[in-house]
């Protein structure tokens, strides 16, 4: 009777393996909506949708790609968090998913715990620019014009808990200065005021800063990695000039509702590393100063945790409230 019961048990297991890996096989067969919480034209939308349009050639399905900017972002990770776990809705999301957790009082998911996170896909250093107006040649005369004047200089960024915000703050502390933070509706309004010599000092990604610098209306001091830009060679890393503590990286990737199939996560694991691997997908992320981040699903699972609790020191170190 125990060994009859043994194989009958031993029967189901090897069907459940057998469904999984079907359902694997045979995902997808229709249209995938890929979820990104903002609005088409930012740098994460660009992103995703250069790796959006391969993964739609090598799984053979559209992948519709549906903005639902909000929120910073909080509105389209609800939405996703939503879904049915069955691999057709799929979350591109980035470090912004990190300063959330910390940033607001009240979410409509669990960040650490709503959601399966499949691979990493890009990361940036954002680059620190000023106006040729404020006469700083280097990263050092910013510091030391902050320190000569204790909180009279002001920085700007996209919104509270944005990329810029958190890489000022980051290079801020490390560098022992007090400044103003200055939040803007966005990255074009508060460029606008950097250039015009209004704002002291302005992290943001590469590629929309690369026309001004090469017009020479903002000066690039500082890249915020442990890593030269390639296409800033000439440009120093936090690292470089004494504060390896100021790195902050921009990365982003792909999640998916917890209890999605396994083997689901799987398959989009190696499809999304293969995509990765594009000649044009590397080139075109390239252009925008964006290099793949490769690490396998158990460590991408790792870092975003850890980039959590990290964005969450942060926050405490800097003063940021949750809104």
């Amino acid at each position: 009777m125990r060994v009859a019961k043994l194989a009958s048990a031993g029967l189901a297991g090897a069907i459940l393996i057998a469904s999984g890996f079907a359902a694997a096989q045979s995902w997808p067969t229709r249209n995938i909506i890929a979820i990104i919480p903002f609005a088409p034209g930012n740098a994460n939308d660009i992103t995703g949708r250069i790796l959006f349009e391969q993964l739609s050639k090598q799984l053979g399905q559209p992948i519709v790609i549906e903005s639902r900017p909000g929120a910073g972002g909080t509105i389209g990770v609800g939405q996703a968090a939503r879904a049915t776990p069955d691999g057709y809705t799929i979350l591109f999301h980035s470090a912004t998913f990190s300063a959330s957790y910390v940033t607001h009082k009240t979410l409509p998911y669990d960040t650490l715990n709503d959601f399966i996170p499949v691979s990493a896909a890009g990361i940036s250093p954002s680059v620190l620019v000023a106006a040729p107006s404020k006469g700083y040649k280097t990263a050092a005369d910013l510091i030391a014009a902050a320190k000569a004047r204790p909180g009279e200089l002001n920085f700007a960024s996209a919104g509270i808990g944005a990329a810029s915000h958190l890489a000022a703050e980051k290079f801020r502390i490390a560098a022992g200065i007090k400044a103003q933070h200055v939040p803007f509706k966005g990255p074009v309004e508060a460029l606008t005021e950097v250039m015009a010599g209004r704002i002291d000092f302005y992290f943001l990604p590469i590629a929309p800063a690369l026309p001004q610098i090469k017009q020479g209306t903002v000066v690039a001091l500082a890249v915020s990695s442990n890593k030269r830009a390639p296409q800033l060679p000439d440009v120093p890393t936090v690292a470089e000039i004494g504060l390896p503590a100021a790195n902050y990286a921009f990365w982003n990737g792909i999640f998916v509702p917890l209890k999605t199939p396994r083997d689901i996560v799987d398959r989009l694991y190696q499809e999304t590393q293969k995509a990765l691997q594009d000649p044009t997908v590397r080139e075109r992320l390239a252009k925008l100063g964006i290099e793949p981040l490769i690490m396998t699903q158990p460590e991408f699972e790792k870092y975003f945790k850890a980039d959590v609790l990290d964005t969450e020191k942060l926050a405490q170190q800097a003063g940021i409230e949750k809104q």
